[in-house]
């Protein structure tokens, strides 16, 4: 059996990182990469992928991706994913170009859009990534979350300009509009 392992939330300015790893029961149709379906079949797979797989979810807040660096929150929420699910499958694969050196973990780039598990994964965690941003944001009326979920529209990089960061944002991202200097943390965005 196949692990297929996504993320949502690797760029966005505020929000987790969400991390999914998937164990299909049965075959599921219409799975596809997350960002080229539409809102309303992402919710519809979702429920779907739900009922019929194994699936571990992960949220990293933006505060640790500041203090642990992203690659780290990655590579311990693939890590997290293997431990919960190493006994439904005796596969791990995630999409992408690199393993973060995780021995037993296999990459694939575009498995998101090719490989069924790692579709439901991309799935799994952009819905579960979107709610969240829904959610708080609220909590959050000056930034408007709930229309670009934390990525760095024109319209978020103003709302920063105008009210600074909230604790849901990224320190480490760093951004040119701001006139902020790159730290070698994240390159300059905008």
């Amino acid at each position: 059996m196949l692990c297929g392992i996504d993320e949502a939330g690797r760029g966005p300015l505020a929000g987790p990182l969400v991390v999914a790893g998937v164990v299909l029961k049965k075959e599921i149709v219409g799975l596809n990469d997350s960002k080229v379906l539409s809102e309303k079949k992402r919710e519809k797979l979702f429920e779907e992928i739900i009922k019929e797989s194994k699936y571990h979810i992960i949220f990293t807040n933006a505060k640790t991706i500041d203090e642990k660096g992203l690659s780290f929150c990655l590579k311990s929420s693939i890590m997290e994913i293997m431990e919960n699910l190493k006994n439904d499958c005796n596969t791990f694969l995630m999409d992408g170009n690199t393993t973060f050196g995780i021995v037993d973990l296999a990459c694939k780039i575009k498995a998101d859009a090719t490989v069924p598990q790692v579709s439901a994964a991309s799935i799994l965690a952009k819905v579960s990534r979107d709610r969240y941003m829904l959610n708080i944001s609220k909590d959050f009326p000056n930034y408007d979350f709930h229309k670009h979920k934390g990525y760095g529209t024109k319209v978020h990089v103003e709302a920063i300009k105008q009210f600074g960061r909230s604790s849901e944002h990224r320190y480490t991202f760093r951004l040119k509009a701001l006139g902020e200097e790159n730290t070698g943390t994240q390159k300059g965005l905008f």
